[in-house]
């Protein structure tokens, strides 16, 4: 019984599925292994006689190197963007100055932002008191009194 051995065309075919893959499930990272595909299906042209253990071991070492290859590039050369807070929405609102309507007490209370009620901390304030949000811990603002 004969083994399978993939040739250099099926690796390609295998970095086409890997990009379809991408493009309906963007991640960033079957992007990154369709190159090695495409390379190990390069490799394999060149040396035609590749056995299919290497292929695979090759493959793997591709992929592993061209997705730590990119991590690495992305975290030096971050995209630029002129939203950076999109998809923060507390952090939007750091630096804001907004009236409170009911008092915090015991160092809790809440405030209507736009049209979400968010928690907040901070010290006691009666109602009427303009706050500041200097920072938010996951849903809940860090607020201080404004004199």
């Amino acid at each position: 019984m004969e083994l399978f051995v993939p040739d250099f065309w099926h690796w390609w075919m295998i970095a086409v599925a890997l990009v379809i893959i991408e493009i309906l499930a963007p991640s960033f990272f079957a992007l990154w292994m369709a190159v090695a595909a495409f390379m190990t299906g390069v490799a394999l042209y060149l040396i035609p006689g590749m056995e299919w253990e290497y292929q695979v071991f090759l493959f793997a070492i591709l992929s592993v190197i061209s997705i730590v290859a990119w991590r690495h590039y992305y975290s030096k050369n971050p995209i630029a963007t002129d939203e950076p807070l999109l998809n923060r929405r507390g952090e939007q609102y750091v630096g804001r100055v907004i009236t409170l309507k009911e008092a915090i007490i015991d160092g809790q209370g809440k405030v209507k932002v736009d049209d979400s009620t968010w928690k907040i901390e901070g010290d006691d304030c009666p109602a009427g008191t303009k706050i500041k949000i200097v920072s938010v811990n996951n849903v809940v603002f860090q607020v201080e009194s404004v004199s």
